[in-house]
């Protein structure tokens, strides 16, 4: 990481239903930013450590030198550091049952706040302005106002616009919020829910949607700049869960929190609360890994046998049509303490990927090949950290599931002789990735087969020179797990 990399940060808070928390959230300096959260964990001797994340707010300044804007309790009105982080108080004038701004008010607000830190920052250094860069991070509603800002051609100054390097969001409605599985009706003003009506949406954001969607930046922003943070924990967020429920963080499905295109990470953590994701050392990881690090991991499974059950084998070979489905499990955890996942995408957090067999089997019926070769993670690291003791090497652990759905042989279910729940492959692979002059030199370790702390296996290259794991099981299943480092910022 170098210092260059160390833009100002404007946190974008999310939305405040009632008028009690705008009150709430206006009285504290940082918007909320500043809780963090606590667990438990078990020692060695069997003994309970409580382990502290202080806040993502706190933890930039201790970890990366940045500054609040505050002095004498006011807002600084003086010079401040490249490494300022300033909170956009869009309700401030809301407080006491005042106006609540609009989307469009607030990110109008936010391209003066850029304009207002970029002179503080730069004062008259014409060289120093043009180089002015700043960092966006948001949670819920707080993407949509970020959105709002890049998007809609009449809202802000380009110059602000221009501003923007990179944009993070946690749990934001990309694609609207759904009630009992229907999207927020437009008419429903109080509080303004309707901020999460995908017609709305649109036309804040001045775009046309896309078989109906609206988590698309319409090549308004470079999509590889804007990274989504998805929650799947929606046990632990108490406002609303019962009505929005599973395969979401509470309040926003899984297929909602997300821009097409963009960077991604699945992550068991509810939407807000003690067990949300701006309060977690796992959003903090992925922020960190994604605004200051230097190298993308992407991790591409390419199958290449996909093992039938003996007697749905025969149904098919007999010229039965079979029917079923796969789902695809993928854990990454880093060498850190304490470990955190940076990516879990879980069946039982109803984020595994899911293809059909058709098109995993018959990717001409499907009529795309790519469906044959899921990406399990992309995640982003920062080489600097590591050490001459670790051998400059970054270690990762990728826990791999495959498994297959029910089946229909003909048209009906095949459950008698079928075990439930079965994988067809499961392993952790043990990534090592070694820095050599301008590249990397990938080894493997398979889970079950030695030390971590081991050498390791070369990864194998393939034809078009992609470095590559290959997994197989007893049952037949055989892939290559496809691991490409790409140079980041």
């Amino acid at each position: 990481m170098s210092k260059s990399s160390l833009h100002p940060i404007i946190y974008v808070r999310g939305f405040a239903r009632l008028d009690a928390e705008i009150e709430d959230t206006i009285n504290t300096p940082y918007m909320g930013f500043n809780r963090g959260a606590t667990r438990v964990r078990q020692g060695p001797g069997g003994e309970l450590h409580t382990f502290i994340f202080e806040s993502p707010v706190i933890r930039l300044m201790k970890d990366y030198g940045y500054r609040d804007v505050y002095q004498d309790g006011a807002v600084h009105e003086g010079r401040l550091p490249h490494t300022s982080l300033l909170i956009h108080r869009y309700y401030e004038d809301a407080e006491g049952g005042g106006r609540r701004p609009s989307i469009i008010e607030a990110a109008g607000e936010l391209s003066a706040r850029i304009l207002w830190l970029r002179e503080r920052v730069c004062g008259d250094d014409t060289e120093a302005r043009a180089a002015f860069r700043v960092y966006l991070v948001a949670h819920s509603m707080g993407g949509l106002i970020c959105r709002c800002l890049l998007q809609n051609d009449a809202v802000g100054d380009p110059a602000a616009k221009a501003c923007v390097d990179k944009v993070f969001t946690y749990g934001t409605p990309h694609n609207g919020i759904e009630i009992a599985g229907i999207n927020v009706p437009r008419f429903l003003g109080m509080w303004d829910v309707n901020n999460f009506n995908r017609e709305s949406i649109a036309d804040f954001l001045r775009l046309r949607p896309r078989n109906g969607r609206v988590n698309h930046l319409d090549g308004d922003f470079p999509p590889a700049r804007f990274f989504c943070l998805v929650g799947t924990n929606h046990r632990d967020y108490e406002a609303v869960r019962f009505a929005v429920g599973a395969s979401s963080d509470g309040l926003v499905k899984i297929e909602n929190a997300w821009i097409e295109g963009a960077p991604r990470v699945h992550a068991y953590l509810s939407h807000s609360g003690h067990c949300g994701m701006v309060n977690s050392e796992t959003g903090y990881q992925n922020l960190t890994r994604f605004l200051f690090g230097n190298a993308l991991m992407t991790a591409r499974m390419v199958v290449e046998h996909l093992p039938l059950p003996p007697s749905v084998e025969q149904a098919k070979e007999d010229g039965d049509a079979i029917e079923g489905s796969y789902l695809f499990e993928c854990t990454v955890t880093p060498r850190l303490f304490p470990p955190v996942a940076l990516s879990d995408r879980r069946d039982e957090h109803g984020s595994a990927i899911f293809r059909r067999y058709d098109e995993m089997c018959h990717p001409d019926r499907a009529g795309h090949e790519h469906a044959r070769h899921p990406v399990l993670f992309s995640v982003y690291l920062d080489s600097s950290k590591i050490t001459v003791s670790q051998g400059r090497t970054m270690l990762l652990v990728a826990d791999i599931a495959v498994r297959s759905t029910e089946f229909k042989v003909a048209g009906r279910w095949f459950v008698n002789r079928r075990v439930p729940d079965e994988n067809l492959f499961r392993d952790k692979v043990v990534i090592l990735a070694t820095a050599a002059g301008d590249g990397w030199r990938l080894r493997y370790i398979m889970g079950d087969e030695d030390w971590g702390e081991g050498r390791g296996r070369a990864a194998r290259v393939d034809d078009d020179g992609a470095s590559y794991v290959p997994l197989r099981s007893r049952k037949g299943f055989r892939a290559r797990l496809c691991l490409d480092i790409a140079a980041w910022q």
